[in-house]
């Protein structure tokens, strides 16, 4: 578990650990991972899931979700005093992230922090241990979304509400975790992580997960004009051509292990974009920090 600060732009960054790692400017006070940030005025807060949870002796990434706050830019954290449960259908959560300190979200969004959860295959699975399974990618693929007011972040659990569906005018429901419903749904799967984040030109919501198996470059990205849809295909990687197996200028050596892939919204440029990715490489062999720039192309 680190937490680090990327400094400069596309073409010219470098890392700095903050809050544990390699050489970091603090130690990192407790363990887990996390695949969701935001910043709201100058505050950091991010989902946190387990690496060991108490009292066992294995990884479960699985177990339970919890709120990590920081007040100085990641410096120090502090958690929540409450948690969301896998036994709950909810599992690795990331946040819909916009424009700096969540700027730029649109007026019918409300003053809303939003985020979306997995669904776990087996609300009761675990990563290792007696019955792991390790992390997969959920069958069938499933995404929860609920909303908080951004002054009711860190206070309870019970600030939250959840999509449940539409109304007769075809409005998005919002209800309590029992009654939440499905935002997105892939008969292929969902990853155990994703990416959620606010394209302020194309006024599009990308949402990016894994299908069919875990570490194999079989990414999916989608759309859609708001965080409950409808969504369409930006782009789907298939067993025939996963992601980065077609790499213009590039004959390096390729591990086909990607699991997760973000668009950085400080990157983005009127219709161009920084990628940034990850690979299952246990520290090399896409293990890192990868990013690559496009275009988007609007039909």
């Amino acid at each position: 578990m680190g937490f680090a600060r990327i400094e400069g732009d596309p073409k010219n960054y470098r890392g700095i650990n903050v809050w544990g790692g390699f050489q970091a400017e603090n130690p990192a006070t407790f363990h887990g991972k996390s695949w969701a940030t935001i910043s709201i005025d100058g505050e950091l807060f991010m989902w946190v899931v387990p690496d060991k949870p108490k009292g066992k002796k294995y990884r479960n990434h699985y177990e339970y979700i919890e709120l990590a706050h920081s007040t100085d830019k990641g410096a120090s954290w502090t958690k929540a005093d409450w948690r969301f449960e896998e036994g709950e259908r909810l599992t690795i959560p990331t946040f819909l992230n916009f424009g700096k300190d969540n700027s730029g979200v649109p007026s019918g969004y409300g003053d809303y922090v939003y985020s979306y959860f997995v669904a776990p295959q087996d609300p009761e699975m675990e990563q290792q241990g007696p019955n792991g399974v390790e992390l997969i990618v959920h069958q069938p693929g499933v995404l929860y979304l609920a909303r908080v007011q951004t002054s009711k972040l860190m206070i309870s659990r019970d600030g939250y509400e959840f999509f449940a569906g539409f109304d007769k005018k075809g409005e998005p429901r919002w209800g309590s975790l029992t009654e939440k419903q499905p935002v997105f749904e892939d008969a292929n799967g969902a990853g155990w992580c994703l990416s959620a984040s606010y394209h302020p030109t194309l006024q599009r919501v990308l949402l990016a997960t894994q299908h069919e198996r875990n570490r194999s470059g079989l990414i999916g990205i989608f759309d859609a004009p708001t965080p409950w849809g409808p969504w369409t295909t930006v782009e789907y990687y298939e067993t025939s051509s996963p992601f980065g197996a077609v790499r213009a200028g590039s004959e390096l050596p390729w591990k086909q292990n990607i699991f997760f892939v973000a668009f950085p919204t400080k990157w983005f440029d009127e219709d161009r974009f920084t990628l940034n990715f990850t690979g299952a490489g246990r520290g090399k062999d896409n293990d890192s920090f990868n990013t690559i720039e496009g275009r988007f192309l609007v039909k």
